[in-house]
């Protein structure tokens, strides 16, 4: 076997995570990130999520459980559900998190097309979704 052409391929791995790294996307991604583990409302709100979910999980495998009880703590989590939702940080990390994987999907399209020769059956054909190969 040639390990001469295995560590090159492993450089060439190395070389593109450090230019995906500092790619806008993957850039966008980490301080949405950063933004929502920092950002104390969404804590608050994803604790007191975990909570209620717990709360019905112990009221619904009661022997004996109050359905208005029950109903109450669902309503709350469904509040709680829209708020995470529909807080800035939390949309702009899915957003950013769904540019980084149509990035990745483009890189691994155009890998493919360059051991394959053939585009994989996910291309969009649409070269600006990913940057194109063909």
């Amino acid at each position: 076997m040639d390990t001469t052409n295995n560590k090159n391929v492993f450089e060439l791995a190395i070389t593109l995570g450090k230019a995906l790294k500092e790619d806008e996307r993957l850039v966008r991604m980490e301080n949405a990130r950063k933004a929502y583990e920092e950002d104390p409302t969404l804590k608050t709100l994803m604790t007191e999520y975990d909570v209620q979910q717990k709360a019905i999980q112990q009221v619904a495998s009661a022997e004996e459980f109050d359905a208005q009880l029950l109903e109450s703590i669902q309503n709350r989590i469904n509040e709680l559900y829209d708020q995470i939702m529909a807080a800035p940080v939390y949309v702009e990390l899915l957003e950013a998190q769904e540019a980084v994987n149509e990035l990745m999907n483009a890189v691994n399209n155009t890998i493919t097309f360059a051991i394959t020769g053939e585009m994989p059956s996910n291309c969009t054909h649409d070269c600006s979704t990913c940057g194109g190969c063909h």
